[in-house]
């Protein structure tokens, strides 16, 4: 093929140069429009504030998370679950609640000897029929047997334990006030994960023992809801819809009211999709109890992808969570709890 040869002259130059500028202005544009897309939400939005969320005090429950975290290790049955009982009844108490103590035994799952355990159980207006069950596992895992470096070292939960139950103390400071018709009570379960062994060793003790005496025993109040918060204070928090909760049909009308809340307060870390299926303590409220519960838990902690993990951990210590995430988080359950309307 014959090459054709052109040749430019002084006006053909001119306008060549002037379009390679105007290309190069708009490969900038949108090479910048790119990068503002991928930015953080955090470097495009008001910084936010924990008084945003008032009033609930995410500040206060920091300082709860805090305060277990200094105990140490809570293991069912140790001196440490025993300090732990004493602090929160204290808390409760103060914000007028009335402490009780759900005793049970349970088998050590390593030697076979007796393992003292309780819920610990607040009530926020006793005489009320229809209740609303609020709820978070307390006792922390023996060892962070998922630490690659030290898998039974010292193991404090503060995500992990700590910070649902923070949520809930800081909570129940402000049902004195509460709007809606309903009674309150706020349970910790313990023997959550009693486990040394996950091939061997049964989870959801506190829950289940609480489950059964609840359909064995009928008290005269009925539980509307049920509400578990677990693993609520990472600083990067995302909380999508928990795949088993949907799994229950009286369930599902929860989960949007909790996220419509969510949604209306601007608190977008309540994600309205899908993402981990979880087994806690919330299947045997519904599947024993038949208590309509669901839980609320960020389960990548502290991010999807690669990268470390912090669940059971060495790393699962204060420092890795949020005063900001527990406010978010009490302050959509207030919110929630105080627009209930009557049932029908």
């Amino acid at each position: 093929m014959e090459k054709i040869m052109r040749k430019f002259d002084g006006a053909t130059l001119f306008l060549a140069a002037m379009i390679a500028v105007a290309i190069a202005v708009v490969g900038f544009m949108v090479v910048s429009q790119y990068q503002n897309a991928q930015r953080p939400a955090a470097l495009t939005v008001a910084v936010e504030k924990l008084e945003d969320y008032a009033p609930f005090d995410g500040s206060l429950a920091m300082g709860y998370l805090e305060g277990m975290c200094a105990i140490g290790p809570r293991v069912s049955g140790s001196p440490g679950m025993a300090r732990q009982q004493q602090y929160l009844t204290k808390i409760l108490e103060a914000a007028g609640g009335k402490v009780s103590l759900q005793e049970f035994d349970v088998r050590h799952p390593e030697d076979g000897s007796r393992v003292p355990m309780a819920n610990l159980i607040a009530q926020f207006y006793p005489d009320r029929p229809e209740r609303i069950l609020l709820c978070a596992h307390y006792d922390t895992r023996p060892f962070p047997d998922q630490d690659p470096l030290n898998p039974q070292g010292t193991f404090v939960g503060a995500n992990d334990g700590a910070s649902g139950v923070a949520v809930l103390c800081e909570l129940a400071r402000h049902l004195g006030d509460l709007k809606s018709h309903v009674g309150v009570d706020i349970v910790f379960f313990d023997g959550e994960e009693l486990v040394f062994d996950n091939r061997r060793d049964p989870y959801f003790l506190g829950s289940e023992y609480f489950a059964r005496d609840y359909a064995q025993n009928p008290p005269a109040h009925r539980y509307r809801y049920g509400v578990l918060l677990d693993m609520v204070g990472d600083k990067d928090l995302q909380i999508f819809e928990e795949k088993n909760s949907l799994r229950y049909p009286d369930v599902r009308p929860l989960v949007r009211d909790i996220w419509s809340t969510a949604r209306k307060l601007g608190i977008r870390e309540f994600i309205a999709r899908p993402r981990h299926e979880v087994r806690d303590d919330h299947l045997v409220l519904n599947d024993i109890a038949k208590i309509p519960t669901c839980d609320i838990i960020d389960f990548d902690y502290p991010n999807p992808g690669y990268g470390p993990k912090y669940w059971h951990t060495e790393k699962d210590v204060p420092a890795n969570c949020s005063a900001l995430s527990l406010a978010k988080v009490g302050k959509t359950i207030l919110t929630w709890l105080n627009e209930l309307e009557p049932s029908r």
